[in-house]
């Protein structure tokens, strides 16, 4: 009898987060008030390059995600005067804990357990409580060739971002920290796993400038016209310069901006 009555007190709990997350969620992505994010800096590395980027640090570093949303939100007939309000917590000295990479569906489960527990422990920002937590490492650009996977999970609204510390790489960590964010939301990927490209035309920002690929031309080696091709051209998302609009995808927004 004990032991039925802590089983569905168990049950009671689990239940009652659940909801409270199901409801915070819904209340997220309904954009009828600002959503608030908060960034948590981490010095990736233990470098003094990171440790200088990270102390540099402000929120109008990330202005450029907000008025990306803003301007997103416009498109799609959403009336908020700013849809996303950026916030910066102080820099963390505890790392994360990692996701193993192809790790089973058990091991990411049980990783995203502890990420979120986490992230609850560590849960220091000034102001209003935050609806989405993003930690991002950064990492001394001049060490680091290339990067861990970021990941952005919806259950807990939480993103574990992997970023460079360079001003020259503000603009790729901008999209990196887009796409997060957007994944906190529910919002899916759109490129084929085993390429990393993005899927004609769903994954493109703009696919009605480009002209579906008939079927000789898939058949043709993939010559310039096929979407593949076009594809690793536009997949270079945040060089310097480049044009912002490139950097777009759409579709990932719309999931976001219009929930099922």
């Amino acid at each position: 009898m004990f032991r039925a009555l802590r089983i569905a007190l168990l049950l009671l709990v689990l239940a009652t987060v659940a909801q409270e997350a199901w409801l915070a969620r819904s209340r997220a992505i309904s954009w009828q008030d600002p959503l608030r994010v908060a960034i948590y800096p981490i010095n990736g590395d233990g470098s003094a390059a990171a440790a200088r980027y990270v102390a540099s640090l402000t929120p109008t570093g990330f202005a450029s995600i907000e008025r990306f949303f803003d301007e997103e939100a416009r498109r799609y007939g959403k009336d908020i005067a700013r849809p996303v309000e950026i916030a910066i917590a102080p820099p963390l000295a505890e790392l994360p804990p990692q996701p193993r990479r192809g790790g089973t569906a058990l091991e990411s489960l049980a990783w995203s357990l502890r990420m979120r527990y986490w992230a609850w422990r560590h849960d220091d920002v000034p102001g209003m409580k935050p609806q989405v937590r993003l930690f991002v490492l950064f990492f001394d650009s001049a060490t680091h060739e290339s990067l861990p996977h970021s990941v952005g999970i919806d259950r807990g609204m939480i993103g574990l971002i992997n970023a460079y510390a360079s001003r020259a790489m503000a603009g790729s960590n901008a999209v990196i920290i887009t796409h997060e964010l957007l994944h906190t939301l529910g919002a899916t990927d759109k490129y084929a796993p085993a390429s990393g490209l993005p899927i004609f035309p769903h994954g493109y920002a703009e696919p009605g400038t480009l002209a579906a690929p008939s079927a000789s031309l898939r058949r043709d080696h993939g010559r310039a016209d096929c979407p593949e091709r076009n594809a690793r051209r536009d997949s270079r998302l945040a060089r310097p310069g480049r044009d912002r609009r490139r950097h777009r995808r759409r579709d990932r927004l719309g999931g976001a901006m219009n929930p099922a």
